[in-house]
């Protein structure tokens, strides 16, 4: 069986492939294991986050951790954009915008009563990705949720 084409475009998500020890939370919560990986033939990147025997989570997660998550990016060609598809161990699905442009990663939506945004930077030579989350209730007044700190694993 013949395997689909990937969009050129789909190659600058290739920074983010491998596998990352994520912080967050003022390195309160973490390391979590975040694998990201091409499927069918490069056409859709999917990142599976969960938590390893070694993390330690906040006592304030308790009872509403996310983890496992797991997203697929795709790249819709029409309109120049890729979108990702959310679903976690919680069992909410959310769908969000993403681009990686210029050292940074971006995941934005907007959703009636809680917009979220991210923007995250890359250092060490592609090996670190240090940012944080956002949260708005309207979508104009903006307030800092938690930081994130994805470090390059093996």
């Amino acid at each position: 069986m013949r395997q689909p084409t990937a969009h050129p475009d789909l190659a600058k998500l290739d920074v983010l492939v491998g596998e990352w020890d994520m912080w967050a939370a003022g390195r309160t919560a973490g390391p979590v294991r975040s694998v990201f990986a091409w499927l069918e033939g490069g056409t859709f990147l999917v990142q599976r986050t969960d938590v390893t025997p070694e993390t330690t989570l906040p006592a304030e997660w308790e009872g509403h951790a996310p983890f496992p998550t797991v997203a697929m990016t795709g790249y819709d060609d029409s309109a120049g954009e890729f979108t990702m598809l959310y679903a976690d161990g919680r069992g909410v699905a959310r769908v969000y915008g993403t681009s990686v442009s210029d050292g940074v990663w971006k995941q934005w939506r907007t959703a009636p009563g809680f917009h979220q945004r991210f923007t995250g930077t890359f250092g060490d030579g592609g090996d670190t990705i240090t940012g944080g989350w956002e949260w708005s209730g309207d979508g104009s007044v903006w307030e800092w949720d938690f930081d994130v700190t994805y470090a390059r694993s093996g």
